[in-house]
């Protein structure tokens, strides 16, 4: 994915979560998750991404 593509698809996921609304921002993720999970071909590449996003979750909530 280019740094375009990157930012126009962050861009949306953005406006996505602005549009749902915070009570629904958790249950939206969680099945966004789900489908770009079902659109991998390698499981232990998405569990390494789950793995380093809780990580970082970890981190932001320690420091």
């Amino acid at each position: 994915m280019t740094d375009q593509e990157l930012d126009q698809t962050y861009t949306a996921l953005c406006k996505a979560l602005a549009s749902v609304g915070e009570a629904q921002a958790q249950p939206y993720l969680a099945m966004l998750s789900l489908s770009l999970m079902a659109h991998s071909n390698n499981p232990a590449h998405v569990l390494q991404m789950i793995a380093q996003a809780q990580a970082q979750c970890e981190v932001v909530k320690i420091g």
